[in-house]
């Protein structure tokens, strides 16, 4: 019996089994397209008066994800989709100010970045 406790004891099956598990967070597929629906229109009213020569490639992308969005939205879940949509517009366009309304250089071309990044990732889930 006490050779069993030691075995059990030195085993690391109990240290596993024991162990936390530390799995990323599950993407809603549903809330990465609808936030990528709400970027896209921030980007698009920007470069609406800023950049008016890409808001028509932006305006195009935007449909799309709309329609995969209309798509995929269950039935019932529709006003939740809208509100990620405008929170996510918001955000797209306090970091759009942000990059170019910032007296701070440094921190305009962080949102800069963070801006190019956030819509790039969003063109992405598109096969262009």
């Amino acid at each position: 019996m006490k050779t069993f406790f030691c075995v059990l004891m030195l085993s690391p099956v109990p240290v596993i089994a024991a162990a936390p598990t530390f799995a990323a967070p599950r993407l809603d597929p549903l809330r990465v397209v609808a936030t990528c629906a709400g970027r896209l229109s921030a980007q698009m009213e920007f470069q609406w008066m800023f950049d008016g020569s890409k808001a028509d490639a932006t305006k195009a992308v935007r449909a799309s994800l709309i329609d995969i969005l209309a798509a995929m939205t269950p039935p019932g879940q529709a006003r939740e989709v809208l509100n990620w949509r405008v929170e996510a517009k918001i955000a797209q366009a306090a970091l759009l100010r942000r990059s170019m309304f910032n007296p701070d250089k440094r921190d305009a071309r962080w949102a800069q970045r963070a801006a190019q990044h956030k819509i790039g990732a969003c063109r992405s889930l598109l096969l262009t």
